[in-house]
């Protein structure tokens, strides 16, 4: 999460002050003498970033429902609340207790997805000492939650009438809303190749 250094007391001890509204949105409140954090500087205009834009700003926190650990992988599955399905999916980015990282895997019925992470991101993160049950702060892609916002909002004005219809019949064949360009998904809903959605 975002934090402001308010004193620096030595070269690796500083201060920062959170307020309430952080303390409820984040895992921050569960922390004790000795909790390991992720800790990383902000970025510099125009320096190179490793990952996806991050803001720092947390959306939620989740706990770990299982951690696969094999040799060099490592799968960390995660609850996933209803309200936050739209924004994840498989391939998109997330940042996990301030790291970024891609999601593998979601299911929204069973309410999860999973990260998996390679060892340099285990090897520089608290990652490896976490234990299932355990919270951890996520934030979504800003571009990504834009993007779904708009297109539901949009899709609510335009075709309100009609969406608890189109909503029923996608979860009758089983469709998520990004599959809708699939071959299936038209063929289902009576679309042919060139017909313009």
């Amino acid at each position: 999460m975002c934090l402001t250094v308010t004193e620096i007391l030595h070269n690796n001890r500083v201060k920062f002050d959170v307020i309430l509204q952080s303390i409820r949105i984040t895992t921050l409140g569960n922390y004790t003498v000795g909790t390991r954090v992720n800790a990383e500087r902000a970025a510099k205009d125009g320096a190179e970033i490793g990952g996806h834009p991050l803001s720092g700003h947390i959306d939620f926190h989740t706990s770990i429902e299982s951690i696969e650990n094999v040799g060099n992988n490592y799968c960390l599955t995660l609850a996933l609340e209803e309200q936050w399905q739209p924004y994840i999916f498989p391939k998109g980015y997330i940042a996990l207790n301030g790291a970024s990282l891609t999601i593998s895997d979601v299911d929204k019925k069973q309410g999860w997805f999973q990260v998996w992470l390679i060892p340099e991101t285990r090897n520089v993160t608290v990652f490896g000492h976490k234990e299932k049950g355990d919270k951890i702060n996520v934030e979504i892609e800003r571009g990504t939650q834009v993007v779904v916002d708009t297109v539901k909002a949009t899709l609510e004005e335009q075709f309100k009438d009609l969406l608890p219809a189109f909503k029923k019949l996608m979860d009758q064949h089983d469709i998520d809303i990004q599959s809708l360009g699939s071959t299936s998904a038209k063929k289902i809903l009576g679309l042919n190749s060139t017909s313009k959605y």
